[in-house]
Formats: C-alpha cells, structure tokens, sequence
C-alpha cells in the first residue's frame, strides 16, 4: 500500500474536495483517512504552500519509484515506555 498525503476540504454535504487533483495511474478505490482538528486547535496550517507540494511530489516520487518500507518494518526500533 503507498500513501499520498494532501489537503482538503469537508463541504457541507460531507464530500472531501481535494485541494489539488491526485496523478493516479489508473481509476480504482482508496482507502482514505481523515484528520479533524480538535475545536481547540488552530484550523490554519501555516506551512508554506511550497513545502507542502515539494513534500506531496517527493512522496509521490518515492512511492512511484518503489521507495518505500513495509508499514510493519517502520515499528522496528520504536520501544514504547
């Protein structure tokens, strides 16, 4: 499984709108996550608007060119107290 991860938008009749179109290679379903801020936190997000597209396109590139690890090895290491 390879992730993308991007910015959206939640309408008022429930639909996410993507902020930017994803590059698939071909039509097929997706599992999707959604994050909602707290009411406490801030609902900006003030990362340049660069450093969020040239983290999307080094991701896409890595997952497109097979650069990626097993979900599973990524806990390898990680001791929680």
């Amino acid at each position: 499984m390879k992730a993308i991860e991007t910015t959206a938008t939640i309408n008022d009749e429930g639909q996410l709108l993507l902020d930017h179109p994803l590059a698939p290679s071909q039509a097929r379903r997706v599992r999707v996550i959604v994050l909602i801020p707290e009411d406490d936190e801030s609902e900006t997000d003030d990362t340049p608007t660069e450093v969020i597209l040239d983290g999307i396109r080094e991701g896409l590139h890595e997952a497109l060119t097979g650069q990626t690890m097993p979900l599973a090895q990524m806990w390898d290491g990680i001791d929680a107290d």
